[in-house]
């Protein structure tokens, strides 16, 4: 793909908040979210409206090649046409922004949740823990003896 200006590649790690500007990130921090992985990289791409893309997954990038993150293909006509940009940083920045919200929005959703408590039928969720039990002082009697 060097040199084939109709496909543009997206690295999870261009969106990682982990990661300094030197280690590979190419958005802002305020973009970012810690640890993408490819799933939500290809759902916030195509929330923006981009439906030429490819997914391979399990490939590292140059920089970082003991880490398999994962790669986005995408067309850059189709991309461009989709978001209304003309570059790859600003498409980057758009699908990042895309990427921030939908994170916050199940970040958001997780905590309602957590805060609503378990559900109905939710019986191990729902027990409360019982302290441990304490035992008597007298020995039981087996069998009728005194």
């Amino acid at each position: 793909m060097a040199g084939d200006s109709s496909k543009i590649s997206i690295w999870t790690g261009y969106f990682d908040s982990r990661f300094t500007r030197s280690q590979g990130r190419r958005v802002n921090r305020s973009c970012s979210i810690p640890n993408p992985n490819l799933e939500q990289l290809a759902f916030a791409a195509k929330s923006l409206g981009i439906k030429k893309m490819k997914r391979v997954a399990n490939k590292s990038h140059p920089k970082r090649p003991r880490s398999q993150e994962g790669l986005l293909i995408v067309s850059s006509k189709d991309a461009y046409a989709a978001t209304g940009t003309e570059t790859k940083e600003t498409l980057m920045q758009a699908i990042g922004s895309s990427l921030l919200a939908s994170h916050e929005e199940a970040k958001s959703k997780k905590e309602e949740s957590k805060l609503k408590g378990p559900k109905k039928g939710d019986r191990s969720a729902r027990s409360q823990r019982k302290g441990p039990k304490v035992k008597s002082q007298r020995r039981k009697k087996k069998f009728g003896r005194k």
